[in-house]
This record gives structure tokens, sequence and C-alpha cells, in this order.
């Protein structure tokens, strides 16, 4: 039975809702906790897909199911090319080699248990049960194989030296991350890859292996292109700390061989000539989309309401506002890590770089605050209350996309199941100078947009748009949403900086005594 503790007033403390999973260990916690997350996994896959029975391009379940039908069908070179055999207009590759070559070695797979799902032309917007059940399984292994070691490399470095009950619930809050098993194993990708491999590196950092950091970095970016929302974070703390070296030079000499021999690696197929790798990159940067798709609760979609971006400016022109604009965002973080690298300060200029590339890069989908949403995941025991807000708005965010793939079910679901996992532990943190939710005006605030996302929940399942505005609840959940996304990225870049200079103070505190 778990000890009765005192808090410090004397008074009984809450029970440990975790002391049954944690006393065992962090490493037993963490299987324990990943067979329930596969479990859950398994569960959202048996629900529609993005485009389940909708031709004739289906959706991005088929482009996942295309690119292996291309990969295992044709040469590599082949593979981003426009000819008879790979047409680019219907789902034509646009991520960077690593993802081609993992739609290779999936499609292999399909091959030998129902050839039928990956044949040239005749497979296209093939649904055999069997081909479902394959593909499903095909996104359970990535995540069972990448994302979940990645994520014991982080606890076990993060958690060192300590096993107790707030680890198992960070444990919790990283595998059972609703946003991610929506996405993955409902709407259907394989962002479990790049983010796992993003997680690897994220650890190498906290362990010292800088290295090995550049190698997994490198091949997130080398899977999905996105990956690079975390790239300013990555950069500026690596060249903080080499600036501190006797030999900074050397250092980043070090660091800059290990990213280049590693994308010429993963790369070489499209190296041996220059057509060929712009050609891949033409792929990767699909700018003639325009700023933004749907209905993005971005800087640009939202402000389109009032501006009309795509009407006053050319695409070359939003693309360097959209650049600079992103930059800016980002340099506040990039500063504090290049003046004063540390690994906290590093896990927030993670969720800083990603929260401005989400508000202001260009070509940004509702899926991509996966990105904020990770790095925020990793941060959750030090920020419990607005990584809380944040699972809501970031999952709300997604509601129009998710009801198009009719996962209303795991969405309640999953939402409820984050909900009572996150309320059976809540983390003790230390008193901050400043937080948004001391003041009552932000409180208030706060529970009216809870309020009026719960209005625009039932009235988005329940009522049909005016004709005339078709588009009427998708642009006010986009608005609650990018308010709410603002809010969170003053905060956070404000806490950046804030942290650094306590220490400075306590610093000072301990030299006087």
């Amino acid at each position: 039975m778990p000890k009765k503790n005192l808090s410090g007033d004397g008074t009984a403390a809450p029970i440990d809702a975790w002391w049954w999973l944690s006393h065992k260990g962090t490493t037993t916690s963490f299987l324990c906790i990943s067979l329930f997350a596969l479990l859950i996994r398994s569960a959202v896959s048996m629900f529609p897909y993005s485009g389940a029975g909708t031709p004739p391009k289906f959706g991005d379940f088929e482009a996942q199911r295309h690119w292996m039908e291309i990969t295992t069908n044709l040469p590599a070179t082949d593979w981003y090319r426009n000819g008879t055999h790979n047409d680019l207009t219907y789902w034509g590759l646009d991520y960077p080699p690593l993802t081609a070559y993992q739609s290779y070695i999936h499609g292999i797979l399909l091959r030998f248990f129902n050839p039928e799902s990956v044949s040239l032309f005749s497979s296209r917007g093939h649904e055999s049960y069997i081909g479902k059940l394959l593909m499903r399984w095909t996104v359970l292994s990535s995540d069972a194989l990448i994302f979940f070691p990645s994520a014991l490399f982080f606890v076990l470095v993060y958690h060192r030296n300590r096993a107790n009950s707030q680890v198992a619930w960070h444990i919790a809050m990283i595998l059972l991350n609703p946003c991610l098993i929506l996405i993955d194993h409902g709407h259907f990708q394989y962002n479990c890859i790049s983010l796992g491999l993003t997680v690897g590196a994220i650890a190498a950092v906290l362990c010292g292996s800088e290295v090995l950091t550049c190698v997994l970095f490198t091949l997130a970016l080398s899977h999905k292109q996105m990956s690079a929302y975390f790239a300013p974070a990555f950069f500026s703390h690596l060249l903080g700390k080499c600036l501190r070296r006797k030999n900074p030079i050397l250092s980043l000499l070090k660091l800059g061989i290990a990213v280049i021999v590693t994308f010429v690696i993963v790369w070489w197929p499209y190296l041996h000539s220059v057509d060929d790798f712009l050609m891949v990159l033409s792929r990767l940067a699909p700018f003639e989309r325009g700023i933004y798709e749907d209905y993005v609760a971005n800087f640009w979609c939202t402000t389109s309401i009032l501006i009309k971006w795509k009407k006053l400016f050319t695409t070359p022109s939003l693309k360097s506002i959209s650049l600079a604009a992103t930059v800016l965002a980002s340099l506040p973080s990039m500063v504090h890590q290049i003046l004063s690298p540390s690994n906290e300060g590093f896990l927030y200029g993670l969720l800083n770089s990603s929260m401005a590339f989400y508000l202001f890069s260009f070509q940004v989908h509702e899926k991509s605050i996966l990105m904020p949403f990770l790095a925020a995941t990793l941060l959750a025991l030090k920020i419990p209350d607005h990584f809380n807000h944040l699972t809501y708005y970031a999952l709300f965010s997604m509601f129009p996309l998710l009801c198009r793939d009719n996962l209303l079910l795991p969405y309640l679901t999953l939402h409820l199941l984050f909900t009572l996992i996150y309320h059976s532990q809540l983390p003790k943190t230390k008193a901050s100078s400043f937080s948004f939710t001391s003041f009552p005006g932000y409180v208030f605030l706060l529970r009216t947009h809870f309020f009026i996302s719960l209005v625009l929940h039932v009235v988005y399942l329940t009522i049909q748009p005016p004709q005339k505005y078709p588009f009427l609840f998708e642009a006010l959940i986009m608005i609650l949403c990018f308010s709410y996304f603002v809010m969170f990225a003053f905060y956070i870049n404000y806490t950046q900086w804030n942290f650094s200079s306590r220490f400075r103070s306590a610093d000072k505190e301990k030299k006087q005594i």
C-alpha cells in the first residue's frame, strides 16, 4: 500500500494515483503504458480514414498507398518525376526521400501479402479489407519501432535518477498524445516517424550527444520537411554551446560533417545531377498552392477575413513576407539560446520556434499543430495548465477535419481519456513570477473561450451554415483557436527568457550566502 504522506502544512497529501505503476521503476511504467497506448491506437484504427470511399482522388490514405505503388514498381530516379507511369497530378510524392524509402519498405510488405493493393495503375483506390488492415499495421509498427523507443530514450534522459508518479504521468502524456493518435491512426499519416526521430534528437541533446543529435534531426528533416519547424531551436542551441568551447570552429565543423554525411546518404540517388536534386526540391515546396489551405488557425488564414493576402500580393512576395515574419517570431528564442544555452531553454525554444512556424510560415495545414504540440508535451510537467489548454485547442482546431473523416467518436473518446489521465495526477510546479492565469481578466477570457467552443461543437454538428457563408463555422473555430495560440506563444516566449533571469538571481543569492 502507498504510504500516506504529509504536505508542507501537515495535512494529508492526496493519494498517489500512479503509485501502483511508478514504484516498479521508469522502464516498467513505460512498458505498461506502451501496451495500453498501442491498444488505443488499434481501437482508433478501426474507424474510417481520410477519403474513405470517396473517389476519384480519395484522401491521405490513398496518397500513402499510391506512394507504395510507385516506389515498388518504378526506379528511385522516377519517383519524383512526372511521366507515363507516374502522374504527379494524382497524389505525386511530395515528401523527402526518407518518406519514399519508408513507402518502399511498406510497399514490399503489402506486395508480399496482397499484391493487388500496390499493382501499378490497377490499384488506384484500392480499399480491400486485407489492404486496409495491412496499411493500418504499417502505421502501428512505425509507431512501435520508432516513436516509442525515442520516447523511452527521452524519458530516461529527462527523468534520470527519478522514478515517481510524475514520471509515469509524463509518459502517459507523451504516448497517449490525442492529436498524434487521431491524425496517424485515424486520418492516416506517418507523423510518428519524423516526430519520433525528432524526439530522439531532443533526447540526444539532453544527454550531450551532439553528433547523434545532428544525425537524427537530419533524418527527421529528410522524412518530413515540416520538421524544419524545430530547426531554429536545434541550430541556436548547438551554436550557443559550440561558441563556448575552446575550439568553436572545430566543434561546428564536426557537427556540420555529421549533417552533410547523413544528408548525402539519404539523398544519394538524387545527387548525381543538379536537375534531379532540384526536381525533388520543387516537389517539397508546393508554393503554387498558396500561402494557406482550408481554415487553419494561423495568422495568414485568420487575418485573410479582413486582409485578402492572395489578392494584394503575388506568391513570391508572400513567400518573402511569411519568411520574414517566421524569422522575426523565432528570433527572440534563438537569441536566448545562443547567448545562454541550457537544456530547459532548449525545450522552450523548440516550442517557440515550432509555434512561430505554425503561426507565420507558408502553406500550413491543420495537422501542423502536431509540431508545437509535441514540444509542449515534452514540457507538460513545467507548464501543466497551459499544456491542458493547448491540448484542448489543438484538438479543436482539427475538429472540422476529423468530422469530415467521420472520426467524431474517437475525437470525443480520446478527449475524455486525456482529461481523465491529466487530472489523475496534476504535477506540482514551482510558483512563477508571472503567469497569465494570475490575471482575473485572462481567466474570464479563457472561460469565455471554452464556453464558445462548446457552443461551436454543438452548432457545427447540428446546424447547417448559411448558403452565402458555407464555411462560417470553420472560420469561427479558426478565429477562436488562433486567438488562444497567440496568447500561448507570447506566454511561452516570456517564460523562456524569464526562467533564465530567475536562475541568474538564484546564483547571485548563493554567492552572497
